[in-house]
């Protein structure tokens, strides 16, 4: 009796993934397909987290900023390793950073560095 069980149990269809070749095909198609996030989503992104850019500035200096969005913050590091912390200023357009004689100010790829001390570098990002 056993055995006419495990027989009967044979002859009935699995329940596989479909066998259609058009359906296989949209199935892997549709798995491979990264999934590009949405405007919202990428502007959540990047107010919710720390962004770095790179910036090879006119005098020679190459500049690494972390914009920390969530603190409203900046740290930039020149080429020597030395840092300086920023404070989110309001701007009308672009971006505007500064704190004790150093100030960062942009828009879209371009900025201007004044650090304390030193005569005032435009800077294009590079990354």
């Amino acid at each position: 009796m056993l055995a006419a069980a495990a027989l009967s149990a044979c002859d009935q269809p699995s329940r596989a993934a479909p066998v259609d070749g058009e359906a296989i095909q949209a199935r892997a198609r549709d798995v491979q397909t990264p999934q590009r996030p949405t405007g919202a989503e990428l502007q959540d992104r990047a107010l919710n987290r720390v962004v770095r850019a790179l910036y090879l500035c006119e005098n020679g200096d190459r500049l690494s900023v972390d914009f920390d969005n969530p603190r409203m913050m900046a740290t930039v590091r020149n080429s020597m390793g030395e840092a300086v912390d920023l404070h989110q200023e309001r701007a009308a357009d672009g971006i505007w950073y500064r704190a004790s004689g150093s100030e960062l100010r942009g828009k879209g790829t371009t900025a201007r560095w004044t650090a304390n001390g030193q005569a005032p570098t435009n800077c294009r990002a590079i990354d």
